[in-house]
């Protein structure tokens, strides 16, 4: 099977799984919140992001309170998503960044935005693909998982994966991609007892047929 058929197999299969437009799980009403909800989410899950955020976008309402936030106290909001003090310190720079170079108003290019403190690539592709429609791919331990598994790379290196699936997927599908990449390998296809008899493509999966199978 050419590699173009398999992939369009492979997202046949992902849309009947998520839908024809797959989302971030990410809860957000602005730029500065979905910004914050993405740097919070780095080694913590979506559910307990949006659990910590319900509370803290009441509090920090728009991008100058988390500029004149305190640490300490943002960091106590922020705590249980895991390494707060990093995660606080980045969220005050990235929203003082904003409002001296921008205006107030997160940037929509990605060298603009890996500028931004705490701001990577990954970080920068998911709002890049969220907030504006621009097509991206953010490569997170998901993709590198299931793209690996799938055959769609062989290489565990970001930047890499990120240019190899470009390769591969049409350019106004990378968003749509990522996304069921990653609700794939949240769900079913996870690092430890993936769902492999459940799943119809397991055909083309390196980690069945060679573990498993």
């Amino acid at each position: 099977m050419e590699q173009s058929e398999k992939v369009n197999e492979i997202f046949e299969y992902l849309t009947e799984m998520f839908g024809e437009a797959p989302e971030c799980e990410l809860n957000y009403e602005s730029d500065i919140q979905l910004m914050v909800a993405i740097i919070l989410s780095a080694q913590c899950t979506d559910k307990r992001v949006n659990i910590v955020t319900k509370t803290l976008f009441k509090k920090y309402k728009d991008v100058h309170d988390f500029a004149n936030a305190d640490m300490d106290e943002l960091g106590q909001d922020i705590y249980s998503t895991g390494f707060y003090k990093n995660k606080s310190r980045n969220i005050i720079a990235m929203a003082k960044e904003v409002i001296g170079k921008h205006g107030g108003v997160i940037p929509k290019d990605m060298d603009e935005l890996t500028k931004l403190a705490g701001v990577g690539r990954k970080t920068a592709s998911v709002f890049m693909a969220e907030f504006y429609d621009i097509p991206a791919i953010a490569v997170d331990t998901h993709v590198i998982r299931v793209g690996n598994r799938l055959g769609l790379t062989e290489s565990k290196n970001p930047i890499v994966i990120e240019r190899d699936l470009k390769q591969i997927f049409d350019e106004r599908n990378w968003a749509a991609y990522h996304f069921y990449l990653v609700l794939f390998g949240r769900y079913f296809c996870v690092a430890r007892n993936p769902k492999c008899e459940e799943c119809r493509i397991k055909e083309f999966c390196k980690h069945y047929n060679k573990v498993i199978h």
